[in-house]
């Protein structure tokens, strides 16, 4: 293993505030005929001071040359471990042995800038410190692999990570089948490096033939599909196959049957369950942070809440054309090279549409992403 040698960095910590605050409040005093605003001692802004810096200085440590630096920690006291669950500041992390241990997240990594909303998602790899025999603090987090995410209040959420696969999970019925959903969730697995795989549940609710043009659109693309139903135990098999030897994230919206599967495949998980309610058709939040569960025949698995929309992040309009790979043999006939295939005239892919050789339903899930319409 290369040296590693410790430096010195600066590091941008998160402002926990925008705009110094005002002592007093001077112009309603002003207006209520309060002593007057250039009588007030000058310590005191009319306008706030603006955005304040936070920066640190901290030791870190580095490998080989261009790979991530990472802060130092003392690896005689500390333990590699997987986080299982984290909610807040709080988190399970279990260790290569399998104990597991409830850790807070050390002040200094959860106040680092960055680009994503939360410092501990579940599937990241941490370098930890055990108090005692049950409980520890994360000190550093290491460089993730992959991951799936999405937007949210202008921040990437990442809803797990470290993963190889990610499956989609929608329903035949009850609730609807939301094409455009999966395919945001295709984009979004493809984007952060994941195989992306769609599960077809509660098969048992319709005809089966009624699903064979959605099933076999997505399989011409190249994606693996699989039918299945967990109340009436099929297509279970194909689905452990699909999982064995893997770490995946199951994904999709509420009240689709993620944590039913999870149960057929593994009964003594025993994951909360919940109906679709009867008024809105749409499912009950009964997972409410993502946990990550070891499977008996091989493989890990990682349980999440359900969504009912979802934002690309970091994905430019004019990159949304190469996540749908139908479009590519129909590109180079339009008639504009920068042709966005929404609005214009002489586009191959429209004409495409209009003649039945590209999904009006995918298509129509295009026009919804490269509008914004989440």
């Amino acid at each position: 293993m290369p040296r590693k040698n410790p430096r010195k960095v600066r590091i941008s910590l998160r402002k926990n505030r925008q705009k110094r605050p005002r002592l007093r409040n001077v112009t309603r005093e002003f207006h209520d005929g309060e002593p007057r605003a250039v009588d007030r001692p000058s310590v005191e802004r009319i306008s706030g001071k603006g955005d304040l810096t936070r920066q640190r200085t901290i030791i870190t440590e580095e490998g080989d040359s261009g790979s991530p630096v990472r802060r130092a920690v003392d690896e005689t006291t500390c333990r590699t471990g997987r986080v299982l669950s984290s909610s807040g500041l709080h988190c399970i992390v279990a260790d290569p042995a399998a104990h597991r241990y409830e850790c807070t997240v050390r002040r200094l990594v959860r106040t680092m800038s960055r680009a994503e909303r939360g410092a501990v998602v579940a599937g990241d790899v941490v370098q930890f410190r055990p108090v005692d025999r049950d409980h520890g603090v994360i000190e550093r987090v290491e460089p993730r692999k992959a991951t799936l995410g999405r937007g949210t209040r202008g921040k990437e959420q990442i809803i797990a990570a470290n993963i190889d696969q990610a499956l989609i999970v929608a329903s035949a019925a009850d609730p609807p089948l939301k094409t455009n959903l999966v395919d945001r969730l295709l984009i979004s697995s493809l984007k952060g490096g994941v195989k992306p795989i769609l599960c077809i549940n509660k098969s048992d609710l319709v005809d089966q033939v009624r699903l064979q043009p959605i099933l076999g659109m997505y399989a011409r693309l190249g994606y693996d599909v699989v039918l299945t139903s967990a109340a009436a135990t099929t297509g279970i098999d194909d689905l452990k196959r699909l999982l064995r030897g893997h770490e995946t994230v199951i994904t999709g919206q509420s009240g689709v049957g993620k944590s039913s599967l999870l149960n057929a495949v593994q009964p003594d998980l025993r994951l909360e369950t919940d109906v679709v309610s009867s008024w809105t058709r749409k499912g009950r939040h009964t997972t409410r942070t993502a946990v990550l569960h070891p499977l008996d025949f091989g493989g890990w698995v990682v349980d999440t809440p359900g969504m009912r929309q979802m934002q690309l992040w970091d994905v430019r309009l004019e990159e949304v054309e190469d996540f749908f790979i139908e479009f590519r043999p129909f590109v180079p006939g339009c008639r504009f090279p920068d042709c966005a295939h929404t609005h214009e005239t002489g586009c191959a892919v429209k004409k495409a549409v209009d003649n039945d050789l590209l999904s009006p339903v995918r298509y129509a899930s295009y026009l919804k992403i490269m509008s914004g319409d989440e």
